[in-house]
């Protein structure tokens, strides 16, 4: 199974960040700092996998933030 990023239209008031989930685990991840916000079953291995994708493309997800929210 596939890790899927998503938004939540209710966090525009929230710093940028992304929800990735696979199954019923769940993280969220701020896309400035690439910190860990919560993490909600992930080991390290899958957090640095998840991590090291979001950080190739970390300037489309933040285009896609700023389109999603009307910035």
């Amino acid at each position: 199974m596939e890790y899927k990023f998503r938004f939540c239209s209710s966090d525009g008031a929230e710093p940028p960040h992304g929800h990735i989930v696979k199954g019923k685990l769940s993280a969220k991840v701020w896309l400035m700092s690439m910190e860990i916000a919560n993490n909600h079953g992930y080991n390290n291995r899958e957090v640095a996998e998840f991590l090291a994708r979001i950080d190739e493309s970390r300037a489309d997800w933040m285009e896609k933030w700023n389109e999603f929210f009307g910035i």
